[in-house]
């Protein structure tokens, strides 16, 4: 699968996954031997089955109302990046979180390393500026 066409089924079904806490869509996007890093000093989650629980754990306590992906920008080495911002609820408070997503697949259009960037806020806000850059 081209790197294009695996960015876009990526951000397409992140936006809509993330939105209704669909693990189990967002685990098809991945290798069963994927590295996810979440923040950059966490340790990684290793394979399918430990990004499964983190995942879960960081759906639990959020109720979202609106996920949106910039159009990915895509690399060479099968490497592309995506921004995010999403409005949420955590723990009943409204909540922004907004970042990116790097991500590499191989030849089969699957994520087999992710490291994502972000930031929150409390309240409902959009980014400074236009909201993807592009």
């Amino acid at each position: 699968m081209e790197t294009r066409e695996a960015a876009d089924r990526f951000v397409r079904v992140w936006q809509r996954a993330w939105t209704a806490h669909d693990v189990d869509a967002l685990l098809e996007l991945y290798a069963e031997d994927c590295v996810h890093r979440s923040m950059p000093f966490r340790e990684p989650h290793r394979g399918r089955a430990a990004l499964a629980g983190y995942l879960r754990w960081s759906f639990a306590g959020e109720r979202v109302t609106d996920v949106r992906f910039s159009a990915p920008v895509v690399g060479g080495d099968g490497v592309a990046v995506a921004e995010f911002r999403v409005l949420a609820e955590e723990d009943g408070a409204p909540s922004t979180l907004a970042g990116c997503v790097f991500v590499r697949f191989d030849a089969a259009g699957l994520a087999v390393e992710t490291r994502d960037y972000w930031h929150t806020v409390e309240g409902h806000r959009e980014p400074e500026g236009a909201l993807f850059f592009g």
